[in-house]
């Protein structure tokens, strides 16, 4: 079963194709927003140091989200494969993901990269709304529900993120560009990388990702 990573900027469309290939490979999705949001709602030591970075736009320390992950690619589920979602977001991160794979004689099959420029990510991000009960994700353009403002799965009413105003997305793009575009080169030097043009369509990408994997 595959063991991969999704990278892209935030918008890029990495949350859409994480659930195609959950229900493709029944697989789990890795997310690193998931798992810190859970960690901020149950208060957790982790959760209330990360928030802060969270409410600002900004990348939680390196060292908070390793842990994180260490302790949930132990967990059994990860046995038979996994999708990363959101980490690693820097090259530190990802000299200590390979490390704790080599020591479980694992390694990162491949890595998807959706590129999508700026002005088209914004638009995607401002127009973002969530079920604050199963997490389902919607958009107000490309993805609505079937009935304005309400999850189609459990009638939930929907939500902005704090961090899907304008403001706060132009800040976590420019971090990406900063922080987490040094991967490219990253896991192209390793011959894992597949670059896919993120602007043509999800099912577009769903096939160029489904025929790289087959």
């Amino acid at each position: 079963m595959p063991k991969i990573m999704l990278l892209g900027p935030p918008g890029s469309g990495k949350g859409t194709q994480a659930r195609v290939i959950k229900e493709d490979f029944g697989i789990p999705v890795i997310a690193t927003g998931d798992l810190l949001r859970k960690n901020i709602a149950e208060r957790t030591a982790l959760g209330r140091a990360a928030g802060s970075y969270m409410e600002a736009g900004g990348l939680v320390p390196d060292y908070l989200v390793v842990d994180l992950f260490v302790s949930r690619l132990a967990e059994d589920d990860t046995k038979s494969g996994w999708l990363l979602d959101g980490f690693p977001r820097t090259v530190p991160q990802a000299d200590a993901l390979d490390k704790l794979l080599e020591e479980r004689g694992e390694k990162l099959e491949r890595v998807f990269l959706l590129e999508v420029p700026k002005g088209l990510l914004i638009r995607r991000i401002t127009g973002r709304r969530v079920c604050p009960v199963c997490n389902s994700v919607y958009h107000i353009d490309s993805m609505p529900p079937k009935e304005p403002g309400i999850c189609d799965f459990d009638g939930a009413a929907l939500i902005t993120r704090d961090d899907d105003d304008e403001e706060t997305a132009e800040n976590r793009i420019d971090i990406y560009n900063e922080l987490t575009s040094p991967l490219v080169d990253y896991y192209e030097s390793r011959g894992v990388l597949t670059k896919i043009d993120g602007t043509i369509g999800t099912e577009r990408v769903e096939q160029k990702i489904r025929a790289t994997l087959a």
